[in-house]
């Protein structure tokens, strides 16, 4: 039996597309929780309040300023240890979890970014328009400015989703097993990194690629509509 064989057993498949669908569930969750930080992070940034621009800018100037690694083990690693120090009491956090809310906190400093931008590219004269027709702020942000903002979002939000493909692999880290930590498994069991970290490349490229095609049809459909 050669060494494929061994290693591209219906097993290990499974268990390479079981970890694959972790990381596909990470990047849902994350880009869910991301884009309600960033709706509310840019809602912060374009209000006249100060001191929320300034807390807004601040979260993202730090976020998007130190890898997305030292904040995963500054969650997973950092704050158990404060935890204990304020407690004394010690814990064991959820690799997937913690992983997962670092990646949402990192996925929501950039939609901030993105979302403000759309936002801000409405032409100020649907506001005046709003407002002629005695809509208050809110509802002409929730009917008018973000249907608009939205479908120019979607081509970045797309990208964002499948960077967050991409980037829960560093989960991988703190002890999560997503796709390319399986390969990494089935590396060390076979001796052979070569096949299962190429077989992680295929279901990463089919992922990536599936999502793209999907998008640019949305994008279609959006433009039409418009």
């Amino acid at each position: 039996m050669s060494i494929i064989e061994k290693i591209l057993t219906p097993d290990n498949i499974v268990f390479m597309l079981k970890s694959a669908g972790y990381s596909v569930i990470i990047a849902v969750v994350a880009l869910i929780f991301g884009t309600i930080i960033g709706i509310i992070g840019a809602m912060c940034k374009i209000s006249g309040s100060r001191l929320l621009r300034g807390i807004a800018s601040v979260y993202v100037e730090i976020i998007r300023g130190t890898p997305m690694l030292l904040q995963i083990l500054m969650f997973f690693l950092g704050f158990p240890t404060l935890v204990r120090m304020i407690t004394g009491v010690g814990f064991s956090p959820n690799p997937y979890i913690i992983g997962t809310i670092a990646i949402s906190i990192n996925s929501g400093a950039y939609s901030t970014e993105l979302i403000r931008s759309g936002i801000q590219s409405i032409d100020k004269g649907q506001w005046e328009a709003g407002k002629s027709l005695g809509m208050s702020h809110g509802m002409i942000m929730k009917r008018i400015i973000l249907p608009q903002s939205f479908k120019r979002i979607v081509p970045p939000l797309v990208s964002e989703f499948i960077t967050l493909i991409k980037d829960s692999s560093l989960i991988s880290n703190i002890g999560a097993i997503e796709l390319l930590k399986s390969a990494e498994i089935l590396g060390g069991r076979y001796y052979n990194y070569l096949i299962p970290l190429l077989c992680a490349s295929v279901v990463y490229l089919t992922l990536t690629l599936t999502i793209s095609t999907f998008a640019r049809k949305i994008e279609r459909r959006l433009a039409v509509s418009d």
